[in-house]
């Protein structure tokens, strides 16, 4: 039979059973929804947690680590002896934090067509002095433009301009529990004591915040050349290179290339951190599970109204069959009913989450421990569209496809006589 026909059979089943099928589109419809709601809203809070470290964090960390010396001259001595040496307290070696010929990698690393680019840094423990009582801290020295631009850097200063840094001389940015701790504002001076016992000035230009508290209750930033002066270092004197890579994926295989190519320490951001991805991992395919769930929930619905459907309509399946319409036919009049409840249930549904997702975008969400954040984080991803028609589309076609077969076996004569 023509298709023309087959659908218009179909439309009118469908009409004569207008509640039924509206029931199931509404299950249909509820779900999508869900569906897409649950993943906005858990990828934007996967891309909001990450984003506080990954984001902040370089894909290869390029220093020098602490550790002893590997060639012990016990190791030299009694070579030849079978008896056993041993040797405690082994102290570490003498090799500096700074990374030997900084100024010939960070070259080397521009030219690298895998690299997005790199940024210099020093770190060194301080005390910030607040009167007779001398805090523990720690001051990184950034390039600001750098940091800003490849690790967002500026996103997080919440007082003054992280630019003030390059410009006014001997000036410093507090994180926001330190700043408190020290009750210093903008434009006020507080002193630091190295840990060679000299004492600097510093001028406070700004307050950043990173979301975490233990972070921002000892971590400072200030130049590359104001802490080396702070720690009476050459210009030359860098301990760490961030470099940020335009494949993230490549990170652990680079960073032992370039451990084995530069002689110093390298460290990949998986490594660093691992227990971040395996977190958005898990929230992530709890999201898919229930929204696929409900899909599934809603496919049974489907499939047990298309079975009452056959059930209350065997006159009409078995006239349909006694004037020449085949089984095959009769198959695709319900699984078109099925699809049919699926398109609509489905399309409403992405409507619907849509505009769910966009009123929670909307709700205020102010938190002392993420100031940038106004608002809940919802991801837009039109993937999530997709998947969710195509599920829907897929689990109301097998929802129907069971029913459907069950018609298309009727036997008109055994009905028709049982009438």
């Amino acid at each position: 039979m023509s298709k023309q026909l087959l659908t218009s059979i179909a439309k009118a089943l469908l009409i004569a059973r207008w509640k039924q099928t509206l029931v199931a589109a509404i299950g249909v419809t509820f779900s999508i929804t869900m569906f897409i709601t649950l993943l906005s809203f858990m990828s934007g809070l996967n891309d909001l947690l990450d984003g506080l470290i990954l984001n902040r964090t370089a894909h290869i960390r390029m220093f020098n680590d602490i550790k002893p010396n590997e060639n012990q001259p016990i190791k030299l001595a009694h070579k030849d002896n079978e008896g056993h040496d041993f040797i405690e307290s082994i102290k570490s070696d003498g090799n500096r934090l700074a990374i030997y010929n900084s100024g010939a990698i960070m070259e080397s690393l521009q030219k690298d067509n895998r690299v997005l680019g790199y940024s210099p840094k020093i770190s060194t423990q301080v005390f910030f002095n607040d009167g007779n009582i001398d805090i523990n801290g720690s001051i990184f020295g950034i390039e600001p433009i750098q940091e800003t631009k490849l690790f967002h850097f500026d996103e997080y200063v919440t007082s003054g301009n992280s630019a003030d840094l390059s410009k006014i001389n001997n000036s410093i940015i507090l994180g926001k529990g330190l700043a408190t701790k020290l009750l210093a504002n903008i434009g006020d001076a507080i002193q630091v004591t190295t840990s060679k016992g000299e004492r600097f000035q510093l001028k406070v230009v700004g307050v950043f915040q990173s979301g975490i508290k233990d972070f921002d209750n000892v971590q400072s930033y200030a130049s590359i050349k104001t802490v080396q002066k702070i720690m009476a270092q050459p210009n030359n004197y860098i301990t760490d290179i961030q470099v940020k890579l335009k494949d993230i994926k490549m990170a652990p295989t680079m960073a032992k290339e370039y451990q084995k190519l530069y002689e110093t320490d390298a460290e990949d951001i998986q490594t660093a951190n691992s227990q971040f991805e395996t977190g958005s991992s898990i929230r992530t395919l709890i999201s898919y599970s229930v929204g696929i769930t409900l899909l599934i929930v809603a496919g049974f619905g489907i499939y047990n109204i298309l079975n009452m459907m056959i059930f209350e309509k065997m006159d009409s399946i078995a006239i349909l069959k006694a004037t020449g319409f085949s089984g095959q036919d009769v198959k695709r009049i319900f699984i078109y009913i099925a699809v049919s409840i699926g398109i609509f249930g489905g399309l409403v549904g992405l409507l619907l989450g849509f505009g769910l997702t966009s009123i929670i975008d909307q709700i205020p969400f102010n938190t002392a421990a993420l100031p940038t954040i106004k608002t809940y984080p919802i991801n837009y991803n039109p993937k999530f569209y997709m998947i969710g028609i195509v599920f829907s589309l897929i689990t109301t076609y097998l929802a129907g496809w069971f029913p459907a077969r069950k018609a298309s076996k009727i036997d008109p004569v055994i009905i028709i006589r049982g009438k």
